[in-house]
């Protein structure tokens, strides 16, 4: 038994052996035919380079050109789409910016509260007032320090060409006792004029585009610059009551002024429902069942007598009417209240201020007087205005001198010589 295990033993040994015998053989077999290996990437790189090197050497002109104007296509869009990207970028800070902005000013009204019960909410009408600054214009600052009552100033705009209706305006102002009342002088002669006769006036620094209309213009050429001039008053922190001079006064306005809202004015409405607003219904019978479409209407504020409180949104409507005014030939009062009354929509950003119509019988339009007050005995008798304006009317001159006629020195005919309209 021992015997045939060595002989077993034997066998195995001398069969590894000649595997590693052959393996050897093959392997030096290889080495001389394969002295690079199997996969030799080197000489396929080699090769290769050789291509393109040879393939570069023999490049044309013309296709040198074409890619050097490639690449300078490519460049001149890369740099398009840098500025793209630029421009997006600043947007994209601008609305964020805008945003925070936003909210800082609803975080400025205060902390946030929880709604009471039904029927006690009342929401927010009056907006903060702006920090004065009076940098702006301090010539214009220390004038209103003189002459302004509690921050409030009346404010008329005027140039030669309606100086006999100003005079008639001064009367009813120094006649009531209103020392708070200032004349923008946009003329040398009225400036002459207030000074002769002790009104307080501001005569604005140079402007070529101011002082073309300011000298040369009428009643509604002059009456579209307030809306450039006032600006700086409101900045200087002083609540302003703006009034054209065709208007008498009668009582001192500033006693009947709620103050709420950024803008108080005075209606061209000739009743109830014309000057505070109604629901007008039109008919379409042709839609059937839906016939009926309800629609709201009032008639406009009077952009010749209205009060500004110093807010953001009282200046931005100034600006916004004044932008729209130098870009086109508008009526100032319908560009007044296109930008007050006017919603937000696509494509457009609406005026968020807030607004008080007067009472159309304190704060009266020339229609109310004449075609209504004048003839009813229990309003001739009940009735007295804060103001007469007399803007529905041509002959302003003679119907300014008649209202003070009849409220003033009690000349009972005085008023009935004129007709409802104009002739």
């Amino acid at each position: 038994m021992a015997g045939r295990r060595d002989r077993t033993q034997q066998l195995r040994g001398s069969r590894i052996a000649i595997a590693i015998l052959i393996g050897i053989i093959i392997g030096c077999v290889c080495a001389v035919l394969f002295p690079n290996g199997f996969f030799n990437s080197s000489s396929s790189l080699t090769a290769n380079e050789r291509v393109q090197v040879g393939s570069s050497s023999c490049e044309s002109p013309a296709r040198i050109k074409m890619l050097k104007s490639d690449f300078a296509s490519l460049s001149e869009k890369n740099a398009d789409l840098k500025k793209q990207v630029r421009e997006l970028t600043e947007k994209l800070r601008l609305a964020e910016q805008g945003s925070d902005n936003a909210r800082k000013q609803v975080l400025s009204f205060g902390p946030q509260i929880k709604a009471g019960p039904f029927g006690t909410v009342k929401s927010l009408r009056t907006n903060p007032t702006i920090l004065p600054d009076e940098s702006v214009n301090p010539r214009l600052a220390k004038i209103l320090q003189d002459i302004a009552v509690d921050k409030e100033v009346i404010v008329a705009l005027a140039n030669s060409n309606v100086k006999a209706m100003l005079e008639v305006q001064i009367a009813s102002v120094k006649r009531l006792g209103i020392t708070n009342y200032l004349v923008v002088a946009l003329d040398d002669y009225i400036e002459n004029f207030c000074k002769s006769n002790d009104v307080a006036y501001y005569k604005r620094d140079p402007d070529k585009d101011v002082d073309t209309v300011g000298k040369t213009g009428g009643n509604h050429a002059v009456s579209g610059l307030k809306f450039r001039v006032l600006r700086e008053f409101l900045q200087l922190g002083y609540g302003v009551l703006l009034s054209d001079v065709d208007i008498v006064f009668l009582q001192n306005p500033f006693s009947h002024l709620y103050r709420d809202s950024d803008v108080e004015s005075m209606s061209d409405g000739h009743s109830n429902m014309t000057a505070y607003g109604f629901n007008d219904v039109f008919d379409e019978p042709a839609m059937g069942w839906a016939r009926y479409a309800h629609t709201m209407r009032i008639w406009v504020f009077n952009s010749g007598f209205f009060y500004l409180r110093p807010t953001v949104p009282s200046i931005e409507l100034l600006d916004r009417v004044a932008d729209r005014l130098s870009k086109a030939k508008l009526w100032d009062q319908a560009v007044f209240n296109e930008e007050l009354f006017y919603p937000s929509h696509p494509d457009y950003i609406g005026l968020h201020a807030s607004k008080r119509v007067m009472d159309m019988y304190e704060f009266m339009n020339s229609k109310v007087l004449f075609k209504t007050v004048r003839k009813d005995q229990d309003l001739k008798k009940k009735v007295k205005p804060v103001i007469v304006h007399v803007n529905y009317h041509p002959d302003k001159l003679n119907r300014m001198q008649a209202v003070v006629e009849f409220y003033v020195n009690g000349k009972q005919d005085a008023l009935d010589s004129f007709p409802d309209g104009s002739e």
